[in-house]
């Protein structure tokens, strides 16, 4: 077959846009349920489920929330959220370094017929493919360690460009990391403008309130949707 007959191009655009159909459908049902389904996205080791755990912690009492665990393989990250005190469904995909749409429903049908304020989706531990594949979450968190560096947004501008909040997390370390906060938000805001940036320490507690304040707000959002 001549090289000219293969069409990469329209085949991918094609994948895309199945998955854009599949995640539109899915958020106007999370929506309709008054859920909010927040995707999180990080490299691994950035704190995650530890700042996942520390939520649940605090917000437990005032909204019921749940957990989807992404990852290739095992479930100790699932076990740690439900010792935290939240349901939680493990997701293995298979080797890939993502989440589509479908696969999120897979996932929330998991919890059955149980209604929840406020889902986490733990995407796979990335900062590349995650970001190219629409989930059908209402919002795309994605969380930078300090110990990453500051010039991350420069480097990987995709993922903060899908992104509405940008958490930094391990913000008690930073010093250690020679890590320039100024630095990296104004690289975050060169590829989104209305980035939210949040400093936090799931270990000391620094910032975690101006996170909760966030979360409540944006599922006081949905619910009035």
């Amino acid at each position: 077959m001549p090289m000219d007959k293969i069409k990469i191009i329209e085949v991918k655009e094609s994948v895309f846009a199945k998955n854009e159909l599949a995640a539109d459908n899915l958020r106007a049902e999370l929506n309709g349920k008054g859920t909010l389904l927040i995707n999180v996205m990080a490299s691994p080791g950035a704190g995650k489920t530890t700042l996942l755990k520390a939520t649940i912690k605090a917000l437990k009492d005032e909204m019921k929330i749940a957990v989807l665990e992404a990852d290739i393989d095992s479930d100790v990250d699932a076990y740690r959220i439900q010792e935290a005190g939240a349901e939680s469904v493990q997701l293995h995909t298979g080797g890939m370094c993502h989440l589509t749409a479908e696969m999120t429903r897979q996932g929330l049908e998991g919890f059955g017929d149980k209604h929840y304020d406020l889902i986490f989706l733990e995407n796979v531990g990335n900062l590349v493919c995650p970001a190219e594949f629409d989930t059908g979450a209402q919002i795309n968190v994605m969380l930078l360690s300090t110990p990453e560096g500051d010039d991350k947004p420069l480097k990987y501008p995709l993922m903060f460009q899908v992104s509405k909040a940008m958490v930094v997390t391990k913000c008690d370390v930073m010093d250690l990391f020679d890590f320039r906060l100024d630095a990296a938000t104004k690289a975050a805001k060169m590829r989104n403008p209305d980035i939210k940036v949040m400093p936090v320490s799931a270990k000391t507690g620094e910032g975690l309130d101006a996170w909760f304040d966030y979360l409540r707000a944006e599922v006081a959002r949905v619910k009035k949707a």
